[in-house]
């Protein structure tokens, strides 16, 4: 997506629990554990990948969209599709995703990555600067003034 910024990429820390899990120091029960209310977003709201679960090797992961911010209000923290990301994306300043990884057959779950979206992220036309912009309103309040104080 076009606003997407400030990603944190969770890569490290899975492979690393998939390692104490492979090892025998981690059990299956430990990171296989995910909720019920994470299997139906999987089921209604997830995105099918071509990424096979690591656990059971199987069925493929489903990943979950999971928004929040202020702007959101009762909305904050629900699951959503791809699709949606992008509309609200265009609408909103600015909210967080997070993405985890769901096997619906063992119940293995992580958290992917995060990431912000929103309007804020695409810039203002004169590169896209926030400080470009604060200075172009501080310009026009100046030019004001001056107005102002011609007109007295």
């Amino acid at each position: 997506m076009r606003s997407q910024r400030q990603i944190v990429d969770y890569s490290l820390q899975r492979r690393a629990v998939l390692r104490e899990v492979h090892s025998g120091r981690v059990g299956t029960y430990e990171v296989c554990d995910a909720s019920p209310y994470l299997k139906n977003a999987a089921r209604f709201h997830g995105e099918p990948t071509d990424q096979r679960c690591p656990i059971c090797r199987r069925e493929n992961l489903i990943h979950v969209h999971y928004i929040y911010g202020d702007e959101l209000k009762q909305s904050a923290g629900q699951a959503r599709n791809r699709a949606e990301l992008s509309l609200l994306a265009m609408t909103l300043r600015e909210f967080q995703v997070y993405v985890v990884e769901v096997c619906r057959l063992c119940n293995w779950n992580h958290l992917v990555e995060q990431y912000l979206l929103g309007r804020d992220g695409l810039g203002t036309g004169d590169g896209g600067s926030p400080a470009g912009a604060a200075l172009a309103v501080a310009g026009g309040m100046a030019t004001g003034d001056r107005r102002r104080e011609t007109d007295r």
